[in-house]
């Protein structure tokens, strides 16, 4: 009777070193790496940039009430996306924002559209 194979074997390379090499890129240094991921740190900087900006604008235009129930900002292919806590404070900034659409037009030329949203806060 033959030996059978040993699914296990310990001695045996599983891939042959050549496809090894293809599949596995290593990174010899920590610039590597980070030159890899500046593109994404680049990108999640601006958008913190860019809700602090609108966050400081809402709460100079908007009365004190209202702008504690944001609950988010963001601006993202022209349009201004403002969340509130619920769907009653929701209606109440869709009205003030009718208002201060022109204002938030001229301290971003990009912004084309205003949106408002509901997102709780958790």
């Amino acid at each position: 009777m033959p030996n059978k194979r040993h699914r296990d074997k310990r001695g045996g390379a599983r891939f042959p070193a050549t496809d090894r090499s293809k599949s596995l890129r290593r990174t010899h240094s920590v610039k590597d790496l980070l030159g890899r991921l500046t593109p994404t740190l680049t990108r999640v900087s601006d958008q913190a940039r860019t809700q602090t900006f609108w966050q400081m604008w809402l709460a100079e235009q908007l009365p004190a009430a209202l702008c504690q129930r944001v609950s988010a900002v963001e601006e993202s292919d022209g349009t201004l996306v403002i969340y509130a806590e619920s769907a009653a404070w929701s209606a109440r900034l869709r009205f003030a924002m009718q208002d201060l659409e022109p204002d938030a037009r001229a301290a971003r030329r990009s912004i084309r559209q205003i949106s408002v949203r509901v997102l709780p806060r958790t």
